[in-house]
C-alpha cells in the first residue's frame, strides 16, 4: 500500500508538502522523504511524535539513541509507517533541528494501491517556500497547579547555610 500524506510546516504562512511513500517504508526513510522535499540538508537530529487528533505530543520516536542506557527510545529506523500512521491515529509531529525546532504536522490524507513502476517516495505537490529562519516558537504550558506568584518574600526565612559553596 502507498500512503498520501500532507506534511505542514507549523507557521502563519501555509507551506507545506504532499508526499506518497509506500507503507512499509521506516520512518528513517519517511524522514528523508521530508528533508528533501523541504530542501534541509538531512544533517540534523529529528524525531517523530505520535500524537492525538488535537495534536498532542504524545510517544517521541528518534532518529538516534541519544541515552546514556541505550535503547530506552524507539528509533526511526527500527519503526515502520505502518505501525504508527494508521486511519484510526493519522497525525503525528514532526520536529527537525532540535536548535531551530523545525515543527511540521503529519496527515495521513489517503491510502491507495501501489502502482508498478512509480518510484516511491514521490512529491506529489509542493506549496510555499521554506523561510530563511524557522517560525517564532512559544513554548507555553497548559494550567499548572504551581501558582507563581505565590512565591517566597523573605528568603531570610528560608534558612540557607551562607557558607553552602
Amino acid at each position: 500500500m502507498v500512503y498520501k500524506i500532507r506534511i505542514i510546516l507549523d507557521a502563519e504562512e501555509d507551506i507545506f508538502r504532499d508526499l506518497e511513500i509506500e507503507a512499509h517504508n521506516t520512518l528513517e526513510e519517511f524522514h528523508n522523504a521530508i528533508t528533501q522535499a523541504f530542501g534541509f540538508l538531512g544533517n540534523e537530529m529529528a524525531s517523530f511524535y505520535t500524537c492525538d487528533e488535537n495534536w498532542k505530543q504524545d510517544e517521541e520516536i528518534a532518529l538516534f539513541d541519544m541515552s546514556e542506557t541505550g535503547s530506552d527510545v524507539r528509533l526511526m529506523n527500527e519503526t515502520f509507517l505502518e505501525d504508527v500512521l494508521t486511519e484510526d491515529s493519522p497525525k503525528m509531529i514532526y520536529v527537525y533541528d532540535f536548535l531551530n525546532m523545525w515543527t511540521f504536522f503529519v496527515e495521513l490524507a489517503d491510502i491507495v494501491e501501489k502502482v508498478d513502476g512509480h518510484p516511491y517516495p514521490n512529491v506529489l505537490f509542493s506549496f510555499g517556500e521554506l523561510p530563511e529562519s524557522p517560525p517564532e516558537r512559544k513554548f507555553e504550558s497548559e494550567n499548572s497547579a504551581f501558582d507563581f506568584d505565590d512565591t517566597f518574600e523573605n528568603y531570610d526565612d528560608l534558612d540557607f547555610d551562607e557558607n553552602w559553596n
